[in-house]
Order: C-alpha cells, then sequence, then structure tokens
C-alpha cells in the first residue's frame, strides 16, 4: 500500500474537477480526500502502487470535458491511514483559479431539452459542469454562484440536490436552474411592450423570423439580429437597416447535416463546428445543394466563403429546431459598436434595427462576441478570439523563462483590439472588443480593463502599448499612470507569433498588414525582422509609394494604386482603368503627392493588395475593412498555376527593398492582354511568396514566421509555408491568437517581458 499525492494546474475549478476525481476514486477502490487550492486542485489517494499508476493515468486521460491540465506534480509517500473518500472544503490562501470561457451545450444538457419527460423539457437556460455560461456570466472571483449573475436566482429544492450531490453532473454547477427557478424568457415589440413570455415568446420570434422580420435575440454574450437567410427580402432589409452593404454575415445551421447541403466540409472543419467552443468557421461554398436553394447570394456577395456556426445554447437549440433552416446571426449592434448585452439599452441601440426583441432575465456581465476562426492544414487559426476561447491563458510552456514578479497590462491595437495581461506564468488574453471608432467602444475597453485586472487580483505596473501616439489604446496606456512601454507594432505581430507557437529566437519574421506606425514617419506594413537574443532587427521592407489623402487612401484602393503608378510612370492616369478618377480629383491627388501633402509613404503588403484591386477593376472604393484583398483571393477561384511576376531586390544603407515595380508592370501587360483576372491574382500572390522564399535565403534564418493580417489570406499563407518548405525552411503560423490585430496585444506583453529580462 503507498500513498499517492498529486497536485494539477490549469482550468480544473468549475469544470466537476473534484466529483470527477471523487468518483474515478471510487471506482478503483481508492481511499482519501480531493480539494480546490490557490493553485488548482490537489489530492492524496492510497492503495495498491499498480492500481494507483492506473489511477494517476485515467486522472489526465479521462478529465472532464473542459478541464485543461497544464502540469501534474506527483508524489509517492508512506500510507497514513484514511477511510472512505471526501471532498473537501478549498485550502490555501489567494484564490488564483481560472476562469473558464462560455462553451457551448453538451450532449446531455441537449438531450434533456428535447425529452418531453424531462423536468428540463424546452427550457433554453439548461447547463451543467459541462457546458453553459462562465465568462459571461461572472462578476468576481472565487467563482459561485453569489458571484455571478445568477445571484438573484434562488435554486428550487430539485436543483439544490443536483447541486450538492457529487455524483451528479450538475454538482457546483453555479448556473444550475430549472423552469421552476430560473432565468425565463419574453417577446418585446420595438417599445419595450411585453408580447408573450416562456415558450410563447419562443414561437412568436419564430414566427417572426419565418415571416421575414428581424429578431434582435439576447444570446449569452449579447444580441445577435436574426434573420431568415434562405430568401434575398429579409437578408437585404438587414443590410438596409444595418448600413452593413457587403460585408459578410455569419450564419447559424440548424445542425451540422444541414452544413453540408451548403459548404465543403472537412474532417478538422467538422470537429470544429461541433466542438464545445462552437465558433463560426470560415467554409467554401459548395455542398449538395445550389446555393440559392439554401442561401442568399446577398449573405456573402462575391465571396467564396461563408461563415458558419451551429446552435450553442439551449435557446439556439430551441430557436433552430423550430426554423428548421440557416439563419443570419450577426451582432447585434451598429457599425464601430460592440455588441448589446442589456435589453433594455438594446431598445435604444438597436431601435430601426430589429422588428422584435426576444429577451431573458439573466444578466450578462460582459460582452462577448462569436469566435471567428478557418482550419488551416488541419488545424485552427483563430481569426478572433472571443467566446469559447477568452479568457484562458498562454500558459508559461509559451513563456519560456521571461516571468518576471511584475504584471504588465497590454493596450493593444485600434482596429481588432483586444487587451493583455501577465500574471505570474500566464499571459490572460480579452475577449475581442473591436475598433476603438467610437465612445461606446471606448466605454468597452475601459470595462474589460477594469474587469480583467480584477478578476485576476492584478495589479500591474508596466503598461505595454502601440508605438503609434494617436491610437486610442496608447493614450490610455499613457492616461493609465504606469510605466509605458511602446512596442513597434509590426515586432509586436512577431512577439505574438513567438507567444503562440512557443518559437523563439534565431529567427526571421514577416509581418505584412495595412497599417502600423514607423518610427521613421512612414507607414510600415512590408517589414521583415531578425530576431536574436539580444532582440530584433529590421532587415528588409517592400518599396514605399505614397498614399494621397492618407487615411482615406486606406478605404478608397483607387489611391494606393494612383500613389503606386506614379512611383513609375510620368502618366498614370493612362493606365488605370477608365472612371477610376475624375480630371479634378487627379490634379488635387498629383498635386498632394508632389507637394507630399497628406501623402505619406507606406511599405504596406496591404495597401499593395489594394492597388493591384484596383488597376485589375475589382474594387475602387471600399464597403469594409479588407474588401479589395478579400476579393482579389477568391478571384482565384480555384485556378491552379505557378506562375509568378518578376521583381528586385535591392539595397539601401543596409536594408534590403523589395522592389515590386516588374510586377506591377507585369499586372498591367497581362490586364492588357485580357489574361484571366483570377490568373493574374494567383501570379501575384505566388510572387508575394517568392519574395518571402528569398528574404529568407538572404538572412538564412530556418524559423520564418508569418503574421499580419494579410497572412489571414489562405491562398497566400498556404502558397507561401509550401515555398518555405521545398526550400528547406520552417514557416511557423498563427493558431490560438490571430494574426490580425487581435493579436497584438499579447506580442506587447511578451515584448515588454523580454525587455525587463533582459534589464
Amino acid at each position: 500500500m503507498r500513498r499517492l499525492r498529486l497536485e494539477i494546474s490549469g482550468a480544473v475549478q468549475g469544470v466537476g474537477f473534484r466529483p470527477f476525481i471523487y468518483r474515478l476514486a471510487l471506482q478503483y477502490g481508492l481511499l482519501g480526500w480531493v480539494s480546490n487550492t490557490s493553485g488548482g486542485v490537489i489530492l492524496e489517494v492510497e492503495g495498491e502502487e499498480g492500481i494507483l499508476d492506473s489511477f494517476a493515468e485515467a486522472v489526465v486521460a479521462r478529465k472532464p470535458p473542459l478541464a485543461m491540465v497544464q502540469e501534474v506534480r506527483r508524489e509517492l509517500l508512506e500510507p497514513v491511514g484514511v477511510s472512505g473518500f471526501e471532498i473537501r472544503k478549498s485550502t490555501g490562501g489567494r484564490r488564483e483559479a481560472l476562469v473558464l470561457p462560455d462553451m457551448a451545450t453538451c450532449p446531455d444538457c441537449a438531450g434533456e431539452i428535447f425529452d418531453p419527460g424531462d423536468r428540463r423539457y424546452r427550457y433554453p437556460f439548461t447547463n451543467c459542469t459541462n457546458c453553459g455560461p462562465r465568462y459571461s456570466i461572472i462578476r468576481s472571483i472565487p467563482y459561485d454562484r453569489r458571484s455571478t449573475t445568477m445571484s438573484g436566482f434562488e435554486m428550487c429544492p430539485e436543483c439544490r440536490s443536483e447541486y450538492e450531490d457529487p455524483m451528479d453532473r450538475r454538482f457546483h454547477a453555479q448556473p444550475n436552474a430549472c423552469p421552476a427557478c430560473g432565468p425565463h424568457l419574453e417577446l418585446w415589440d420595438h417599445s419595450g411592450v411585453v408580447i408573450a413570455r416562456r415558450e410563447g415568446a419562443l414561437i412568436g420570434a419564430v414566427a417572426e423570423i419565418l415571416e421575414g422580420g428581424v429578431v434582435a435575440v439576447k444570446g449569452l454574450g449579447g444580441f445577435h439580429l436574426m434573420v431568415r437567410a434562405d430568401r434575398d427580402g429579409p437578408v437585404r432589409t438587414l443590410r438596409e437597416r444595418k448600413g452593413r452593404k457587403m460585408k459578410p454575415f455569419a450564419l447559424m445551421f440548424p445542425d451540422a447535416e444541414a452544413v453540408l447541403r451548403v459548404c465543403e466540409v472537412s474532417p478538422g472543419e467538422d470537429e470544429a463546428l461541433r466542438s464545445p467552443r462552437a465558433p463560426i468557421v470560415l467554409l467554401r461554398k459548395g455542398g449538395v445543394l445550389p446555393m440559392e436553394e439554401a442561401v442568399s447570394e446577398l449573405v456573402a456577395p462575391g465571396n467564396s466563403e461563408l461563415g458558419v456556426m451551429l446552435p450553442y445554447t439551449p435557446l439556439h437549440l430551441l430557436l433552430m429546431k423550430e426554423l428548421g433552416r440557416p439563419v443570419v446571426a450577426t451582432s447585434g449592434n451598429l457599425a464601430d459598436e460592440p455588441i448589446c448585452t442589456d435589453e433594455r439599452e438594446a431598445l435604444i441601440r438597436l431601435s430601426g434595427l430589429a422588428d422584435l426583441f426576444l429577451v431573458h432575465d439573466r444578466p450578462i456581465a460582459r460582452h462577448v462576441d462569436d469566435s471567428i476562426i478557418r482550419i488551416f492544414r488541419g488545424g485552427e487559426m483563430v481569426l478572433r478570439r472571443a467566446r469559447g476561447y477568452a479568457p484562458l491563458p498562454l500558459g508559461s510552456h509559451m513563456m519560456g523563462s521571461h516571468c518576471p514578479g511584475r504584471s504588465v497590462l497590454a493596450t493593444g491595437a485600434h482596429l481588432k483590439n483586444t487587451l493583455a495581461l501577465s500574471v505570474g506564468s500566464n499571459i490572460f488574453v480579452s475577449q475581442h472588443i473591436g475598433d476603438l471608432e467610437t465612445p461606446q467602444a471606448m466605454n468597452a475597453f475601459d470595462e474589460v480593463r477594469n474587469s480583467i485586472e480584477e478578476l485576476y487580483r492584478a495589479s500591474p505596473s508596466m503598461a505595454a502599448c502601440d508605438m503609434h501616439p494617436d491610437y486610442l489604446s496608447s493614450v490610455r496606456a499613457r492616461e493609465s499612470g504606469l510605466e509605458v512601454y511602446p512596442v513597434q507594432h509590426h515586432e509586436a505581430h512577431i512577439y505574438s507569433c513567438m507567444l503562440d507557437s512557443g518559437a523563439r529566437p534565431p529567427l526571421l519574421g514577416v509581418a505584412w498588414d495595412g497599417t502600423g506606425y514607423g518610427p521613421d514617419g512612414t507607414i510600415w506594413g512590408g517589414e521583415f525582422f531578425r530576431f536574436r537574443a539580444d532582440g530584433a532587427e529590421r532587415v528588409a521592407r517592400f518599396r514605399q509609394f505614397r498614399l494621397p489623402g492618407g487615411e482615406a487612401a486606406v478605404k478608397e484602393p483607387r489611391r494606393s494604386a494612383l500613389g503606386a503608378l506614379r512611383q513609375l510612370l510620368d502618366d498614370p492616369a493612362s493606365v488605370l482603368l477608365p472612371g477610376t478618377f475624375t480630371e479634378g480629383e487627379l490634379m488635387t491627388l498629383y498635386g498632394m503627392m508632389d507637394g507630399g501633402l497628406n501623402s505619406p509613404l507606406t511599405s504596406s503588403v496591404g495597401r499593395l493588395f489594394d492597388a493591384v484591386a484596383s488597376i485589375l477593376g475589382l474594387r475602387q472604393r471600399l464597403e469594409f475593412e479588407a474588401q479589395a484583398a478579400m476579393e482579389l483571393e477568391h478571384c482565384i477561384k480555384g485556378l491552379e498555376t505557378d506562375d509568378t511576376y518578376p521583381f528586385l531586390l535591392e539595397e539601401d544603407m543596409g536594408l534590403m527593398i523589395v522592389d515590386w515595380a516588374p510586377m506591377i508592370l507585369g499586372i498591367l501587360e497581362d490586364r492588357d492582354k485580357g489574361l484571366d483576372t483570377g490568373l493574374i491574382s494567383a501570379k501575384f500572390h505566388n510572387t508575394l511568396s517568392g519574395v518571402v522564399v528569398r528574404i529568407s535565403e538572404e538572412t538564412g534564418e530556418k524559423q520564418v514566421l508569418l503574421s499580419g493580417g494579410c497572412f489571414q489570406n489562405s491562398y497566400l499563407l498556404e502558397r507561401t509555408c509550401a515555398a518555405l518548405e521545398r526550400t528547406g525552411f520552417k514557416p511557423v503560423v498563427h493558431h490560438q491568437l490571430p494574426s490580425n490585430d487581435g493579436g497584438i496585444a499579447p506580442g506587447q506583453v511578451l515584448a515588454a517581458l523580454m525587455n525587463l529580462d533582459e534589464d
């Protein structure tokens, strides 16, 4: 007989880990106890040594579905003689349990809500320790009922019995409720007048959607605006009301089988759709049904992909079961505003958007958008990190030795903003906040900052931020009173990829996006950095060109085209497509560029994408960010070619310069010869992949990290990775953190920590 002591760290509290250990110990016939501690879970069991070994293996192999084990410390001791097995009260001082994300309804709960004999039949707020709300309802830690938005709902005797029974899967499930004691639904008109309650509210909302109306649905982390997706009329109405002319809408399907009728779904994509995280998954159009029979073309006009998710709460399961068809499920907000979470506020902020409001009385503690991912080479790539992912940390195994005792807050970028906070050996990343363009967005920023510091009881001593002095996120850092550590935008992208992948110098970092402040006063966006143990050095960039109108050029690809062509031709308008500019516009823009007035220089690859899209006639003005680049990618439509355009590599004061002039001239020649636009686009993408290989060869670094918004382009990413591998290099890409600006904040934290390490 021996005694085994296990200390387990990670996301092991609030997931049914103690009752799991209780049941497992009984199964193996072991005696002892289990308890929560400040660091996770600790347990001691006594029995024969061989059985203890099998038990220890089962603890990790059969852990609860939502548990995430970071480390298991094991110690074999002499037995002390115990009887039975007990779940002890929490021990230790300050509690540092990880806050868990919200998770999709588990199969057991889904079965109950569709079982006429179950007491939770058709109850929209069914959950257990294996699923349901966490992050969106918690107000403070420790995580117990009184610290959540369920504190106002007293459990009935039956729910209380489940909650207190270690053999029940609802043991200590804090949101536990039933129709007798929990939240309920109401259907409101646009004035807040109650039309129906409970089951009647659900049926009324379904009827409104089927009739073509727009219904605002209060879900897990905020409101969705829902319309049926199989008819042009309702989708067009939603676009007109929301002022969202062409940006793709996300879809919710009744089940995975319905998705197959419309989209191509790989095994990895199917697994992601059905996972407890239940993100929006980007899928290629093309199922067994013609698109027009299932989904309106207006959902994602001109796009070869659809953003698809499955119902992830009991409310969504019930709605989709009744609807029996895909619906648009887009965030309940106006442009540049955070998602709406409160029903009374929704009546004001969503006024004129929704015909009816399906609401409930469980408060939402913090907004949480739907996460967005794509599957790349069989693995997840997170494009928007929110529900199901946030606020789980990136742990010490990715942090290396850079874990000083100080806590660092990072305020992120201006667009796609997230916050990050280091606490001990973990970096916690907030949910997606969005573009910091409105007072509402800044209020959300402030709320998330206060919330994340309070949840982890952190007192940061440093604020890492973007180097751009006018970003509101940088302004907030300076206003914080903390020591400020500015990080160059594109270096932060590479640090983010390092944190995500665990890669360490020496390496080559490739950071391509639309806009980033350069310390030389120009706009960066086509950058190459060599990272070594002593820091980062910019080793190459793309040739610069002027952006006439500055910020206006970001929204008008035609201006990027004019700026690039002005570098090559005396009369660039002569090669632009007819009608691109009026004579008056040209004279004004020429004068601006020639005089250097509001025409900053840029090395941005994102703006180069815009320029090519304009030259090919795909897009002259943007309806949404990255639209031109998306259309340039989607027009390839599966065409296969390895052809490329030429480019030059020059040197300027020790910096390699990628001269794209031969490529642009080649594109103009192919366009004028009538070559298929998709083939021209493919050759353009292939050329960019070749640029990465060439710079890699020049620097000799075998690890090549690819980051920045441009590498959300799946064609570019796959071509670049394949080209690097063929030539003996190791491409490293993002998976858990977005390659776009949503990954900037954790990159800023790592940059600051490594700097502190060096000091």
